[in-house]
């Protein structure tokens, strides 16, 4: 039987490319509050490596979890599905 883990996969805007193949991603997603049950916006940043240094500030983008790269990396850049103008 085969071993398949699923990978989580996030989309970003791209923050900074400041570093040499990585990216800083920021990920936000709407959470329900539990008394209020209103909508609260929850913000996360992700350092994606980015091999071919394509990404620029602004572009919205897709990152997989991948196996630790370096202290802080441990996401990859899958695609880039909206270049920033």
């Amino acid at each position: 039987m085969e071993n398949k883990r699923v990978k989580r996969q996030v989309t970003g805007t791209v923050l900074s490319n400041k570093m040499d193949k990585t990216i800083i991603v920021l990920a936000e997603r709407l959470m329900k509050h539990k008394v209020y049950h209103k909508y609260i916006k929850r913000r996360v940043r992700y350092a994606a490596h980015d091999e071919n240094n394509l990404c620029n500030i602004g572009d919205k983008v897709q990152i997989t979890e991948s196996r630790p790269i370096s202290r802080n990396k441990r996401w990859r850049v899958s695609k880039i599905i909206e270049r920033a103008v």
